[in-house]
């Protein structure tokens, strides 16, 4: 009789583990398409349970902590977590052990500035514009290599970034700055006349997209500064329009007329800033400019974003006349 009592206290044991083990290891999927479930730092682990439950993720409460407490000695870590397949209570667990958290995607292309990127970080909905602005307006993460820099542009190195709802703003250009550091370094950039170098740079990135070409657009504007001519670069008077706030999306006579400092019509040398954030060519072509006799440039009429060169003014007004008979046909 005592026999027959131990087998079938063993057996219902071993049916109950059976039972707990189903539980907890069969997937289970109660929502939709995706579930993100964001755990902050300090959460128990019955607040895990309670969130993943209201979420969908887990059938019941208790299928996680006892999931929990088959693997006790494992480091559940805080961060937002996306689920878009039915998963076991033990893989959810082990998924947040791992630290699998989700990550968003910030896509930073080459010569937007500084109001163009916190556009595009405020569209994460957990960043301010505003907030990130702020932070890029504060020049002190790469004072040590440029310190005539009055805020981030130039160093808001353009990249696929990926963030977190936990990440800040000061986070995201601390990102950027530190990539625009590895950038720098590859392209053979060093410590000295950082601040005008990268200045240069973002003439050449606003000027051409075509890669072949930034070496000789950079030779002009470098012909021209050792000449003492004026950059008369189109892009430096939208930004001094930008600056102002009044940019209504072309150039007008005000514009050029503009005695801002960033307006290179009516200032001679460089503008006192980046425009923009150039990338890696446009660095390397700015350290290292085409040896040409150029002073010129413009536009080819044939939509192909590529521009003609000249070394006299009588050949550049010839290329000018050009580009707008071929705009007026």
């Amino acid at each position: 009789m005592l026999k027959r009592l131990f087998f079938t206290l063993i057996l219902l044991a071993a049916l109950g583990a059976g039972a707990v083990w189903y539980a907890v290891g069969r997937p289970w999927k109660g929502f939709d398409k995706e579930a993100f479930v964001d755990i902050p730092p300090g959460t128990s682990t019955a607040g895990i349970a309670l969130q993943l439950k209201k979420s969908g993720v887990i059938q019941a409460e208790w299928q996680f902590l006892a999931a929990r407490a088959l693997k006790s000695k494992a480091t559940l870590q805080a961060g937002e977590y996306r689920f878009d397949r039915a998963m076991s209570p033990v893989e959810v667990l082990d998924k947040m052990a791992r630290g699998d958290v989700f990550y968003y995607e910030i896509r930073i292309p080459e010569g937007a500035h500084i109001w163009e990127i916190a556009a595009e970080v405020g569209r994460l909905g957990f960043i301010k514009e505003a907030d990130f602005l702020k932070a890029a307006q504060n020049p002190a993460l790469i004072h040590d290599l440029a310190p005539a820099a009055t805020s981030l542009e130039g160093y808001l190195f353009p990249s696929t970034y990926h963030v977190t709802r936990r990440t800040t703003a000061a986070l995201v250009c601390k990102q950027m700055v530190d990539q625009f550091r590895k950038a720098w370094k590859h392209a053979g950039g060093g410590t000295s006349r950082v601040h005008e170098t990268v200045t240069l740079a973002s003439l050449v990135e606003k000027e051409t997209a075509v890669p072949e070409e930034r070496p000789r657009v950079a030779s002009v504007y470098a012909n021209r500064l050792r000449l003492g001519m004026k950059m008369d670069c189109d892009p430096t008077v939208i930004y001094a329009a930008l600056l102002e706030n009044r940019y209504r999306g072309t150039i007008y006579r005000s514009d050029l007329d503009n005695p801002h400092p960033y307006n290179t019509y009516r200032n001679p040398g460089l503008p006192p800033g980046p425009i923009a954030n150039p990338g890696a060519a446009s660095l390397k072509a700015a350290l290292q400019p085409a040896e040409t006799k150029y002073l010129f440039f413009v536009a080819k009429p044939d939509g192909t974003g590529g521009h003609v060169f000249s070394e006299g003014i009588g050949a550049h007004n010839a290329a000018v006349q050009a580009y707008r008979n071929g705009h007026a046909q």
